[in-house]
């Protein structure tokens, strides 16, 4: 499961990709590391009908089954089962987002038994990269010392992984768009067409990386 990533592209290379997005994040940052409930953007649907680069916690809303006994919610940050009916309410075209990626990462296991990290990253460094994510504006306790609150929460779909993945990470990878037609597809188009983009990326795009 990717629970770190990378996203250094900067904002004005995501202005060139989407021209008429409005953009809201202000000054932003290279973020070399992101975690789970940290904030990174995302670029949406907004209210009137044009895309907007935001800002939004990692982290989905959690099952209820997955709450029970537990006074704080630390979100779900892969969405694999979208068939599920927690899933099913975010499909829709005004929940749907795309998460810039540079470099994600999938568990290992080294030789010394010992886990670690292993990123993955275009092989073409002006390759753009987007998880397809879904985000919603929600209420829960995140963390205690916080209390309630309401914020924007997002996170991306998985899928079975390619061969290169595999080799790391037999049981899935995130989806990851990199083509205009499907991002077009992802933000736009009936959940019966969208649905077709959980699939895995070729191998071809994808390396291993050492950071």
């Amino acid at each position: 499961m990717c629970n770190l990533y990378s996203a250094t592209t900067n904002q004005e290379a995501v202005r060139r990709l989407f021209p008429k997005i409005a953009d809201r994040v202000g000054n932003l940052p290279a973020l070399a590391t992101i975690y789970p409930d940290q904030e990174a953007p995302i670029v949406r649907n907004g209210s009137a009908g044009d895309l907007e680069l935001v800002m939004a916690r990692w982290g989905m809303p959690s099952p209820a089954f997955a709450l029970e006994g537990k006074k704080t919610d630390r979100g779900v940050t892969n969405i694999r089962n979208t068939a599920s009916p927690h899933w099913r309410r975010w499909l829709g075209v005004e929940n749907r987002c795309l998460v810039p990626v540079t470099a994600f990462t999938e568990p290992a296991r080294a030789a010394d038994g010992k886990s670690r990290n292993q990123w993955f990253a275009a092989v073409d460094s002006d390759q753009p990269m987007f998880f397809a994510g879904l985000w919603t504006r929600w209420t829960s306790v995140r963390k205690l010392a916080e209390g309630e609150i309401t914020v924007d929460l997002y996170g991306f779909l998985t899928t079975e992984p390619n061969d290169l993945v595999r080799q790391v990470h037999p049981k899935a990878m995130p989806v990851i768009l990199t083509e205009p037609m499907e991002w077009d597809i992802w933000m736009a188009a009936p959940w019966a067409d969208a649905r077709a983009m959980q699939r895995p990326l070729a191998d071809s795009v994808l390396g291993a990386v050492d950071r």
